[in-house]
């Protein structure tokens, strides 16, 4: 199997089979992301190619996968036909497939619409991973994401709609110190009306090659410490209403934080209580322009 530039897939498909169908992304402006800054180009891969891997696959580990992931960045922006093209080929190989996932932005997901998005989920696609990053407008500005929060929930809708499954990347953080508690409150104001079947979380690391991580060494962005993650995230799930599960499957996340909404916030918040409560010495260092 070919694979060209960096290859990232998320921890909850660790197990999954991965098929490169895109190589960059799209977007590749994001403050916050270092992983395509320095190249290669977004490019979409042949039908041809990516059914070639495919076939390689089949022969190394036979007809069993259960998961897939195509990466890379935003393989939602795939031409509908192809990306349907090489999930009907992918559950044609492996009859165990029980799930087809992507990543995709919001911007491209709202672009596709529900019926490119109906049209995958026929073809096998399962569930998209889509990087909310935040509901607050002023923060997704600031940080280049491409999209707004009207956008983002527009797009969360299509994938609900369509009957795809939807996991939703929140950044604690990104707002820094002056805007923590807008965040919360807007991110969870976001998912509330979008009702996604994942919430994941993510502890801000400025990473190396990134302006968000320029931004602090030129002492433009505070960074919070892990107290104040921690009162942040307690906002945001205090004011999550919709039903969905909560996971921090993450590194660089200062508590392991996981439950089905509603029935287990208050677990959760209590959590996030007794860990206030603790000596800041009991959490990971604090670490910044690591990769």
């Amino acid at each position: 199997m070919r694979y060209e530039g960096p290859i990232y897939r998320p921890p909850s498909e660790a197990d999954s089979l991965l098929i490169q169908a895109t190589v960059g992304c799209p977007h590749n402006k994001c403050t916050f992301c270092m992983v395509y800054k320095k190249g290669p180009k977004f490019r979409v891969r042949s039908v041809k190619e990516i059914c070639e891997d495919i076939d390689e696959a089949f022969n190394l580990y036979g007809g069993k996968a259960k998961s897939l992931f195509f990466p890379a960045g935003n393989t939602v922006t795939m031409p509908t036909r192809d990306l349907a093209a090489i999930c009907r080929y992918s559950m044609e190989m492996f009859p165990d497939l029980q799930r087809i996932t992507v990543y995709g932005s919001s911007q491209y997901v709202a672009e596709k619409g529900l019926a490119d998005l109906i049209t995958l989920r026929d073809a096998g696609l399962r569930r998209i991973h889509v990087g909310l990053e935040s509901g607050d407008d002023n923060i997704l500005r600031t940080v280049k994401k491409g999209t707004n929060a009207l956008e983002q929930i527009k797009a969360g809708k299509i994938v609900k709609e369509a009957g795809v499954e939807l996991s939703e990347y929140v950044i604690l953080g990104l707002g820094g110190v002056g805007r923590s508690e807008i965040h919360a409150l807007k991110t969870a104001e976001v998912i509330n009306d979008i009702e996604p079947d994942f919430v994941r979380l993510r502890t801000l690391v400025p990473k190396i090659n990134t302006l968000l991580l320029h931004e602090f060494k030129k002492d433009r962005f505070q960074l919070l410490s892990p107290f104040q993650i921690l009162k942040e995230t307690r906002l945001m799930i205090e004011n999550l209403q919709c039903r969905t599960i909560l996971t921090s499957d993450h590194y660089t996340n200062y508590l392991d934080l996981s439950g089905n909404l509603p029935e287990d916030k208050g677990r959760l918040l209590d959590e996030i209580d007794r860990a206030l409560n603790w000596n800041q010495s009991r959490f990971r260092p604090f670490f910044i322009g690591t990769q």
